[in-house]
């Protein structure tokens, strides 16, 4: 970052997306020099200790290690909940904090992060609560920082060119759609059933908020109104979960999107999860259509051993999303387009900064605040300003989902966007 060098990094969560995405594709940023040291901080050493003994991790970045905080000697009944926010508060300014704990802790993690002047990196969604994003993207455009959500199918070379082909008119209106994301089971026998309990999250909101921003990426059009029914069950730990979802939603020109969700697609099946989305247009005289099969991309594999997500032998392998690949240099490197959101992320706060570079401290500050605005009018990247309809988006849902399936209304006039019960 000019004579700063790369940027110091804090990865605040230890689990599944972390060691999944998140920090093999640090690592990778760091060998380019655009990340420097690498903390990862969880509620206890556990989760830290599994990141750290991960062989594929290992195995991809030899001789790569981050900071574990709470220290790895810990033992892991201990917990630490104020930890992280020390943390930030001793980084030197204007660095990157990645938020990547459950959907309801996101908000006071990213509070935290601002007061500290920090640089955020969110995976999705970005908080709960459509006023609460406001507040996030308000307060970071004050103190010049850069706010980047990790929606990642925005990434996707197909959905690139789904939106800059329907923005040139070439599929008509969007009229009707349907949009589906099952999680693996096994998801049920995670960390997931300490936190996807009913009275927090469900599987909408958590992962079905993605085709939702989809349909928004693509087609510029907002959501008005959200109704979404759930399915409960027991997690092996006795808590109760929404384990599906059923969602139907209403966007302003008319259009209908029903999104299927849950965590019940078999280990023993060929995929490692099930996906896709299908939007019918209208044109004059004639439809157009968008259909991408996300479960299935062309590349099917059988082992000689169980080595599928679930321990399946037979499986559909995506290229696409995230996968470690042999290159030019030590071990492997991350490619994919869950690798492409996090590094443009990560060179969109160093573009950032490099805006202000030089300058006294006022003038920086704009300097800043005018390349985040660029950002935010580009719409590629996920920021709180222009992708605040998903937070109006999974605020109706969890209104609705409580409420049985009712609809909820989602109004933007009058200066104040906010969602209500329809009467």
């Amino acid at each position: 970052m000019g004579d700063r060098g790369g940027l110091k990094t804090l990865v605040v969560g230890g689990g599944m997306i972390t060691a999944d995405l998140i920090l093999p594709s640090l690592y990778h940023l760091r060998r380019r020099g655009l990340v420097a040291e690498i903390t990862v901080c969880a509620l206890g050493s556990g989760p830290l200790r599994a990141l750290a003994e991960n062989r594929e991790i290992r195995d991809a970045f030899p001789g790569s290690a981050f900071v574990a905080r709470p220290a790895l000697s810990e033992p892991p009944d201990r917990t630490f909940p104020g930890l992280y926010a020390e943390l930030m508060a001793g980084m030197e300014p204007r660095q990157l904090v990645v938020v990547a704990v459950p959907d309801q802790a996101h908000y006071p993690v990213i509070k935290a992060a601002l007061a500290a002047d920090q640089h955020v990196l969110c995976v999705k969604p970005l908080v709960l609560r459509h006023e609460q994003a406001v507040e996030i993207g308000r307060e970071a455009a004050e103190r010049g920082l850069f706010v980047g959500i990790e929606y990642h199918k925005r990434f996707d070379r197909r959905s690139l060119v789904a939106r800059r082909d329907y923005r040139q008119g070439r599929f008509g209106r969007f009229v009707m759609g349907e949009a589906r994301l099952i999680e693996p089971y096994l998801y049920r026998f995670s960390n997931f059933q300490n936190w996807f309990t009913t009275d927090m999250t469900d599987p909408f909101t958590y992962i079905g908020c993605h085709y939702v921003d989809l349909v928004h990426f693509i087609t510029g059009l907002r959501p008005v109104e959200v109704s979404v029914a759930g399915v409960k069950g027991r997690f092996p730990n006795g808590n109760e979960g929404y384990l599906w979802s059923q969602g139907r939603v209403r966007w302003d020109n008319g259009a209908l999107l029903s999104v299927t969700n849950g965590l019940g697609y078999p280990d023993l099946a060929a995929g490692s999860n099930d996906q896709g989305l299908l939007m019918y247009c209208e044109g004059e005289g004639k439809t157009g259509m968008i259909r991408h099969d996300d479960h299935d991309r062309g590349v099917s594999y059988a082992y000689l051993e169980g080595m599928g997500p679930g321990g399946s032998h037979f499986n559909y392998v995506s290229p696409d999303f995230f996968r470690l690949v042999p290159w030019d240099g030590p071990g492997l490197r991350p490619v994919g387009y869950g690798f492409d959101s996090i590094e443009a992320i990560v060179e969109t706060v160093q573009r950032v900064e490099q805006a202000g570079l030089g300058m006294p401290s006022a003038a920086a500050r704009d300097a800043r605040r005018k390349a985040v605005a660029e950002v935010d009018g580009q719409g590629i990247i996920a920021t709180p300003v222009n992708s605040a309809v998903n937070e109006l988006t999974v605020e109706a849902a969890r209104l609705s989902i409580q409420s049985d399936g009712a609809p909820v209304i989602i109004e933007y006039g009058g200066g104040k966007a906010h969602v209500r019960a329809r009467p």
